[in-house]
């Protein structure tokens, strides 16, 4: 009888050290789950301007070889867009606008200049800001050329005539800044131009471009790799001296959850495989 209680009482105390053993593994690979979960799902938020969407949503898939335990999310918008969001406090990683302008208003090294930094902001992680890319601007008609535009010389008496309608983007955003540029190299006057009724606007290059695609309008001003990527002909193309260099900057922003993660991103992009890629479709890499 005794040797039954006994026996009772050591099989009670091996149940409860296997559960105990069997908790203690479940907690463990609980937690080996939970870290390589973890490193599966670091999230890179990633601001870049409309006009790259094609080129990054294709390296994001080139990246998955290179860390697959990077997610890479994309914001395109305007640049403009996009820095208001950072203003307001917007999560972001990695910062790539289409103009320099909308990067030095983040710079802390401009702070002092209230041209290219108004508000003295310094959101950029010190060391990471580069010059990626350079793109061109371009004259892009629909498919045919209907009303057979060859050049923006010839644009510029076409318009005056009221023979075409053109689309461009807003003010704000930077395709448009360099079509004002282009307006200003001709002598052209918008506002004469819009009070007639030839032209209209889109709120990103994206938006330009469609227009172009759906044949809305007679021509568009666009960057040279939306043309591409759109499908549309290119009949001319401007000069540095018609709207400068346009130039793509990136940066780390300071308040990034990821900062070696969203640096290394940063570089896998100036790198030569990402190159071909930005390559492919009319951007000059720089850095």
């Amino acid at each position: 009888m005794k040797f039954k209680t006994i026996f009772a009482k050591m099989t009670v105390c091996s149940l409860m050290l296997t559960a105990l053993f069997g908790c203690g593994q479940a907690s463990q690979t609980a937690d080996g789950a939970q870290d390589t979960q973890s490193a599966q799902t670091t999230e890179l938020t990633v601001f870049a301007a409309a006009s790259m969407t094609e080129t990054l949503n294709q390296i994001a898939e080139d990246y998955k070889t290179v860390d697959p335990n990077v997610s890479l999310t994309f914001n395109f918008a305007s640049s403009g867009d996009l820095l208001s969001q950072i203003r307001e406090g917007a999560d972001c990683d990695v910062f790539i606008s289409a103009a320099p302008k909308q990067m030095n208003a983040l710079d802390g090294s401009l702070k002092n200049d209230a041209d290219k930094n108004p508000d003295g902001l310094d959101e950029l992680l010190d060391g990471t800001r580069i010059d990626l890319l350079e793109n061109k601007v371009v004259l892009a008609v629909p498919e045919g050329n209907p009303k057979g535009i060859e050049s923006f010389d010839k644009l510029a008496d076409q318009m005056g005539a009221g023979e075409v309608f053109l689309a461009i983007g807003n003010s704000d955003v930077p395709v448009g800044q360099y079509t004002r540029k282009i307006f200003a190299h001709y002598g052209i006057d918008e506002q004469s131009l819009t009070d007639a009724g030839v032209l209209t606007y889109g709120s990103n290059v994206k938006e330009v471009t469609t227009q172009v695609s759906e044949g809305a309008v007679d021509c568009g001003i666009v960057y040279a790799t939306d043309a591409y990527s759109a499908g549309l002909e290119s009949v001319d193309e401007a000069t540095a001296d018609m709207c400068g260099q346009v130039i793509y900057p990136a940066a780390v922003l300071r308040n990034s959850a990821h900062p070696d993660e969203a640096k290394a991103f940063l570089d896998y992009l100036t790198g030569e495989d990402a190159g071909r890629v930005f390559e492919s479709v009319g951007f000059t890499p720089l850095a």
